[in-house]
């Protein structure tokens, strides 16, 4: 970060540059990522004292840390321009005017043991009259700029003192000019009463306590007539103010929820009171690619990158299983066999938890890659316990299990299905969907490998991180299951592994958590949007999810297998493969994401929901918000290749759409 004289901070406001800095003796930090028409201030937030004056304080860090705003500034880091003291305000409060700057008494007690000199007294106000300099030249030049600005001026205050429950929040309003501003301070007391924290009844007052007295409102309403301020106390709800522990869970939601009020307000401000031309609300945001974020996702791709699932718990001895489960007539469960682990689980996990997130300003970017870290330190807990007793329990803990609806879903396409004529020719080789895939991804115009193995369960089996598809060497393929494998592994899979490896950030690469229940909503909404998708298609994913069931009420593998053969849906070949897949590493239960996420998707989709961003990488429809707003932000880009099916559906068969209008 640099460290900048008074001078150069004020030149580069007059010069709109882009800058982050310390003031050169530590006083204050600012930062301006974007000029917008708003900003925020946290001059409560700071907590040092220069090192003579500390000595002379009567006063603990406590008690200091009692009487000041902690967390003010990361509430408002997501914000292009951020302006916050980095010294306590009993050195000098930068609420209150020169003449009453510094305290010798403060809330009932004595700061310091002997009486400051001229000399000490004079350095402190003249940080003072420093920050006030820059506030100036900044409220100057967004006032030319935009013609009229708002400032949000975040507090925070103890409430166990008062007698009476307070408020969450406060705005104090006493002081600006109510006549001008009246709808915008309603506005901004609505998105307050907006946010929901957890365990926490979020209320909102205004001039209850505090009325807007503080010196940086007087002031700058005083200068900036098109200014308003918005003066914001936030009750300490956010940490235990007796002891100074903070919830970071609280912190994280509040920063989160209080960002979407304040860009919400600002883009309403600037809509009525600005020249800026509003297009989307989240371009006021900043565009730039800060350092600790690139820093952070390099360190997280390194670290999770060669790092897969579906490749670890495939049994290499498949082959060899199947021939002698056949043999033993289903009497003997098989024995898998699986690849030894490269990794260490302890040493990666702490790897991923040494990684500095807390470092990123933007809260829903922080957010998102403290979540896709939390989700791969779950998956080495899976990948660590197969063949073990464990390894069922840690895929129930991040993959979940069927409910009640969606066993109810599969019964009902299994039901209302069952006597449907549904002869399918399977006259395709592996070679032959080999060529296909080949001509289909040179028609989308993307590059990737496709390859026969013999070591894999499924059909097909796309490996994120190879860039390759995989075709098992003895399956076979009508001509209709060749064409919607290639919506769902080329159109979807591969699409999205493609467009995740040209985004300027690597994390959609790595996946967001649970991807898999979007993934591969969206690759059957692709088989059904190209009128691909077949009864027996809804037949195996309704399978998938009892097979699942069954082997959560304790049937073990051949008890399972008899199961799916007595449906008389599969044959003994696809029988014992649906099982294996379940049964693979100790119970492996993510099969059943994909009735679900298919069948959430389609809502999602038939909503007139807009879902092509959802294909920029290996995303959750949870996250889809965040990713919507970095592509407005220029921090995403948008996904360069989009699902053929998609853009240009068919008309569905009225059978299937009839079968899949009854989920519930």
């Amino acid at each position: 970060m640099l460290r900048l004289k008074i001078s150069e901070i004020i030149n580069l406001i007059h010069e709109s540059k882009h800058f982050e800095a310390e003031c050169i003796d530590f006083s204050f930090y600012i930062k301006v990522d974007e000029y917008v028409p708003f900003v925020g201030f946290a001059i409560h937030n700071g907590h040092n004292l220069r090192k003579e004056l500390k000595s002379k304080c009567l006063l603990s860090d406590h008690e200091r840390w009692y009487e000041e705003d902690p967390q003010t500034l990361n509430f408002i880091s997501s914000l292009p321009i951020v302006m916050a003291a980095n010294d306590s305000r009993y050195e000098y409060d930068l609420n209150r005017d020169e003449k009453t700057a510094i305290y010798n008494e403060a809330w009932g007690k004595k700061v310091w043991k002997s009486v400051l000199t001229n000399e000490e007294k004079e350095e402190s106000l003249n940080k003072h009259r420093n920050f006030y300099k820059v506030v100036d030249a900044l409220m100057l030049q967004l006032e030319s700029k935009f013609k009229s600005s708002v400032v949000f001026d975040i507090h925070s205050y103890n409430y166990k003192r008062y007698d009476f429950e307070p408020t969450v929040f406060n705005l104090g309003t006493e002081n600006v000019n109510y006549k001008q501003f009246a709808k915008f301070i309603n506005y901004w007391l609505r998105e307050l009463r907006k946010i929901n924290l957890p365990g926490i009844e979020t209320t909102v007052g205004e001039n209850e306590i505090f009325k807007g007295n503080g010196f940086l409102l007087k002031h700058i309403t005083n200068n900036f007539k098109n200014t308003l301020v918005f003066a914001t106390e936030i009750k300490k709800v956010y940490c235990n103010e007796e002891n100074g522990e903070i919830y970071p869970l609280v912190i994280d939601e509040l920063t989160d929820q209080l960002k979407k009020a304040i860009i919400n307000t600002a883009a309403y401000f600037a809509k009525n009171r600005t020249n800026l031309t509003v297009i989307k609300k989240n371009r006021m945001l900043s565009s730039e690619l800060d350092k600790d974020l690139l820093k952070v996702d390099k360190q997280l791709f390194n670290i999770a990158n060669d790092f897969e699932i579906i490749s670890l718990i495939n049994p290499i001895n498949i082959d060899q299983a199947r021939k002698m489960f056949f043999k033993s007539k289903y009497a003997s469960n098989p024995e898998f066999v699986y690849n030894q682990l490269s990794i260490n689980p302890f040493e990666f996990k702490r790897k991923l938890y040494d990684i500095p997130v807390e470092k990123i300003s933007d809260i829903s970017l922080r957010i998102l890659y403290q979540d896709v870290i939390d989700s791969y330190s779950d998956k080495i807990d899976i990948i660590a316990s197969i063949g073990t007793d464990k390894f069922l329990y840690n895929s129930l803990r991040y993959f979940g299990e069927p409910n009640k609806v969606d066993i109810k879903n599969a019964e009902y396409i299994l039901h209302s299905s069952n006597s449907i004529d549904q002869e399918e020719v399977l006259n395709l080789s592996s070679t032959d969907v080999l060529h296909y895939f080949k001509d289909i991804t040179n028609q989308y115009g993307f590059q990737c490998k496709v390859e026969i193995s013999r070591k894999i369960i499924s059909k097909v089996l796309n490996l994120n991180n190879k860039k390759t598809l995989y075709i098992r060497k003895d399956a076979s393929f009508s001509e209709k299951s060749l064409h919607a494998l290639a919506e769902h592994e080329i159109g979807v899979h591969m699409l999205t592994t493609i467009n995740s490896r040209l985004q300027p950030l690597n994390i959609f690469r790595l996946g967001t958590p649970l991807n898999t229940h979007t993934q591969e909503g969206l690759a059957i909404l692709s088989e059904y949007l190209s009128g691909n998708i077949t009864i027996n298609r809804l037949q195996i994913l309704a399978l998938r999810v009892l097979t699942i069931e069954k082997m959560l009420q304790g049937l073990d593998f051949k008890q399972t297998f008899s199961f799916l053969m007595d449906t008389k849906f599969l044959n003994e070949t696809q029988a014992f493969f649906m099982t294996a897949r379940i049964f693979r590493g100790g119970g492996f239960t993510k099969d059943h994401l994909y009735l679900k996420g298919f069948k959430d998707i389609l809502k999602y989709y038939n909503d007139h929901n807009h879902i092509l961003n959802l294909l920029i990488g290996k995303t959750s429809l949870k996250y889809k918000n965040v990713i919507e707003e970095m592509i407005e932000r220029k921090i995403f880009l948008p996904p360069k290749f989009k699902t053929r099916s998609i853009l240009n559906p068919v008309q569905p068969d009225p059978i299937i759409k009839y079968i899949l209008d009854g989920l519930n």
